[in-house]
């Protein structure tokens, strides 16, 4: 029999509904493989109408710089994507009219109309609306990002305040070839990925994995790595620093606030974005989803990026609607709309 060397994905579903599926995926190995299956994962069989609409630009070679999402008066929902063109044949009829019918395929009926306008100076203010977030509400979203001592917990519940703990052992000496990282850590959505991303973007090869299953809200999981190059890892420098990003994107991997912007009150959730230029996956649908069982109607969304200077994030804005059970001014109300987001997106 010969040596099997094609790429090669197969799905063995549980035997009960209530077992999980093994997925099994043969395939070149790289720097960052873990991640990226992870993020196919979580997004895989989820029926977004926007996130069709990302993967129609992506094919086309758009990139997405920003979004915002605007209910009108009628009911009906307006899209604004402001998009680049890699090709730079965005100003041709040819390249609209493709993208306009890629565009009007996939959403099907849904689509009232969809069209392509250069950005003129009316959009000035629009696009340098980041700048509107406070100094304040910008430390609440991306300051704490160098100590694992100043843990974003302000809108935590005392329950979940208690969970949040991250502890790793460095062990060199039971591999020959690998460093062997064992965490111990709370259980959350995202908790492969996020552990993934930073091994990607910290250039760290994971050679195998383990983990348990959730036991009173915590994993018990054993990493063993090794460098690019193929070494295990013998800085202590190198590992602290490591362990360190490892503990605060565990415990802290989104920032969830509210503000207040004049009249209006806006719900902000950041994320950091991979050095491959991706963002979290899913995040928006969590969010809306959470809002939605606390009965929140949101009047306007939009996401942008924002560089800081140890990373970019990935921010989403959601302008609320006024609740009579949820008021917006109420301080014990904000941090219920924060805690509940904040579980939909962690899975707690």
């Amino acid at each position: 029999m010969g040596k099997l060397n094609e790429e090669v994905v197969s799905i063995q579903r549980g035997k009960k509904p209530d077992e999980p599926s093994v997925v099994t995926v043969n395939c070149p190995d790289k720097t960052g493989l873990g991640c990226d299956l992870c993020r196919i994962i979580l997004e895989f069989g989820l029926h977004i109408t926007w996130g069709d609409v990302t993967q129609v630009l992506c094919d086309l070679e758009l990139t997405i710089q920003r979004v915002k999402v605007m209910t009108t008066p009628d009911g009906r929902v307006m899209d604004l994507f402001f998009i680049s063109d890699g090709m730079e044949l965005l100003h041709t009829n040819e390249r609209q009219e493709d993208t306009r019918r890629r565009l009007t395929s996939i959403l099907g009926e849904s689509c009232i109309s969809c069209e392509l306008e250069s950005v003129g100076p009316e959009y000035g203010p629009f696009q340098q609306e980041v700048s509107s977030i406070s100094p304040e509400v910008a430390r609440e979203l991306f300051g704490h990002e160098s100590s694992e001592n100043e843990i974003f917990s302000q809108a935590l519940t005392p329950e979940l305040a208690r969970l949040m703990k991250a502890d790793i052992t460095i062990d060199n000496l039971l591999s020959p070839a690998h460093t062997l990282l064992q965490i111990h850590c709370v259980d959350q959505k995202c908790l492969l990925y996020d552990i993934m991303r930073i091994s990607k973007d910290s250039n760290i090869k994971i050679t195998y994995c383990r983990f348990t299953r959730s036991t009173k809200g915590y994993r018990d999981i054993d990493l063993f790595i090794q460098q690019k190059d193929g070494l295990k890892i013998l800085i202590p420098e190198k590992l602290d620093v490591l362990c360190s990003r490892l503990r605060l994107e565990m415990l802290n991997p989104l920032r969830v606030t509210i503000a207040s912007r004049g009249p209006d009150t806006e719900l902000l959730v950041a994320n950091p974005v991979e050095l491959s230029g991706m963002g979290r996956p899913c995040v928006f649908y969590n969010v809306t989803c959470a809002l939605k069982q606390l009965g929140i109607c949101i009047f306007s969304a939009e996401i942008w990026r924002h560089s800081t200077s140890a990373r970019e994030w990935e921010v989403y804005r959601f302008l609320l609607d006024e609740n009579p059970e949820f008021p917006l001014a109420n301080t014990q109300a904000r941090n219920q709309i924060v805690d509940k987001v904040r579980r939909t997106l962690m899975g707690w």
